[in-house]
């Protein structure tokens, strides 16, 4: 018997690939070993790795998508994700989209706020040449629902000129750092030419979500063989990510009331 329902889809966020990161990001990095068996576990499982942009599209278009689709991507920039985990994607041939937060890399562009080694603009052509997606994750990380629209615009809009400067291409995707975002996000990143936007949730992404909304599953340090299992299955997932969702939820407690005293640009 057929499943006709519609296609629900594990998009993994990971950030630094490292042996010893620094604490600021450890709990959300992974070994290099860890990072490899996982990728055997999607090729074993008979998994078929996207981009964003490549995602996006087939929903957009109505088109099919492949068995067992995954998406592999990483946040904000950091070194390892070059000197660890472009060797292990390329081992499998599977393509992955990374978003840049663009003030964290070093070079000409460096803010100095960065949380641990980041990966430099050579880097970034290296892995675009190698078929990583590039995408953007603002400028300086902050976040975007607590800006007023000016700084807003800029952390957008700086992120997408920059890596088209320095990649040749201007980036399609972008993730929302932290995961916030809200309407009046959403429509500035749309409007700044994304064409597809990335959250978190710790769900299956789903073409109901809408484009500007996709959901991803947060991947730590502490995520073992058997929960990646079964996270890329989309069982356990309540369990899993049961502190996340008390922790969100609090959250935006908080960003619903500085948005509330946030004053009103001229002529509002």
């Amino acid at each position: 018997m057929s499943d006709d329902r519609p296609p629900r889809v594990p998009i993994l966020m990971y950030h630094a690939v490292a042996f010893a990161p620094t604490p600021a990001v450890r709990a959300l990095s992974v070994t290099p070993d860890a990072f490899a068996e996982q990728l055997a576990a999607l090729a074993d499982g008979g998994f078929t790795p996207l981009t964003a942009a490549a995602l996006a599209t087939a929903w957009r278009r109505g088109g099919p998508l492949p068995d067992r689709p995954v998406l592999i991507t990483f946040d904000d920039g950091y070194e390892g994700v070059h000197r660890h985990a472009l060797p292990a994607l390329a081992r499998y041939g599977f393509p992955a989209t990374l978003f840049l937060s663009t003030g964290w890399l070093r070079g000409p562009y460096d803010t100095g706020d960065a949380p641990d080694t980041m990966l430099d603009w050579r880097q970034v052509r290296e892995l675009a040449a190698a078929g990583v997606e590039i995408g953007g994750h603002s400028h300086g990380h902050p976040p975007l629902d607590g800006l007023d629209d000016r700084r807003l615009r800029h952390e957008v809009l700086r992120c997408r000129e920059l890596i088209a400067e320095e990649v040749g291409t201007a980036p399609e995707s972008f993730a929302y750092p932290y995961g916030h975002s809200d309407r009046r996000v959403r429509r500035t990143v749309r409007g700044l030419g994304f064409r597809q936007a990335l959250a978190v949730g710790n769900a299956l992404a789903a073409r109901a979500q809408g484009p500007y909304a996709l959901a991803r599953l947060t991947v730590r340090r502490r995520t073992g063989t058997e929960e990646f299992a079964r996270l890329v299955e989309g069982r356990g997932l309540v369990r899993a990510y049961a502190a996340d969702r008390v922790l969100t939820k609090g959250y935006a407690v908080v960003r619903r009331a500085r948005q509330a005293v946030r004053p009103c640009p001229p002529g509002s």
